[in-house]
């Protein structure tokens, strides 16, 4: 049966959560879900905990993927939240499959980080800078593996209404300058154009959010599905 990788992108660590503890309470594996955060608020939580590497040892979140210890953040999926560090993110919150990838051996630096992590799932490239560059900016990317059993499950329950709208985030962010490549770390491809981003997820200074410019179609130009959650086959 063919295997689907969606992805949701939200402002708020919080409405990613819900929707964690939705999809858990649906009945997709804790295996097949994945949380990857970078909302001040959360990560603050754990600055100050101990992390270790994936041998044990007790690390810094400067370089290199690391997985931090267990910190509980929840019931299921969240409470394996754990810091970890990826080049060119720093230190962001994270839990499942997804995280388990960046902590693999040579992960953080052989295959890309982040997107290359997302690419080897079958996200579109094009697409996995788009989340890099929401994740530096401040927002939570849930990620799943489903089947065509639980794949309308999947999407209804990540299309919420603090889904962002990621046709929609990037229209303003290119307005604002953003060359649609992540910049950052390992994550960036040398001889492309960009640069890392610091402003926040949301709406930033500029008045434009390609609401009624005719650039959102409300379907992904690449795989065609709502741009709120899109899924990707493998």
């Amino acid at each position: 049966m063919t295997t689907r990788t969606v992805t949701a992108m939200f402002d708020r660590y919080d409405d990613a959560a819900k929707a964690v503890s939705r999809l858990e309470a649906a009945g997709v594996p804790h295996s097949d879900i994945s949380i990857v955060s970078n909302d001040p608020a959360q990560r603050g939580r754990y600055t100050d905990a101990p992390r270790h590497d994936h041998d044990g040892a007790e690390t810094g979140t400067g370089t290199g993927a690391s997985l931090g210890t267990v910190l509980g953040g929840g019931a299921g999926l969240l409470a394996g939240l754990g810091m970890l560090a990826i080049p060119g993110l720093g230190p962001i919150v994270a839990a499942g499959w997804l995280a388990s990838t960046l902590v693999g051996a040579g992960a953080g630096a052989a295959t890309g980080g982040l997107i290359g992590a997302l690419t080897g799932a079958g996200v579109d490239e094009t697409h996995a800078h788009s989340y890099a560059e929401g994740i530096n900016r401040g927002g939570s990317l849930v990620t799943v593996r489903t089947d065509e059993s639980r794949l309308s499950t999947v999407t209804g329950i990540l299309d919420d209404d603090g889904t962002v709208d990621m046709g929609e985030r990037e229209t303003t962010w290119r307005n604002e300058g953003w060359k649609g490549r992540f910049a950052g770390g390992s994550d960036y491809a040398p001889g492309t154009t960009g640069a890392m981003s610091s402003g926040p997820i949301g709406a930033a200074a500029s008045t434009s959010t390609g609401l009624g410019t005719g650039a959102t179609t409300g379907r992904d130009p690449i795989t065609g599905e709502r741009q709120r959650v899109r899924t990707y086959g493998l």
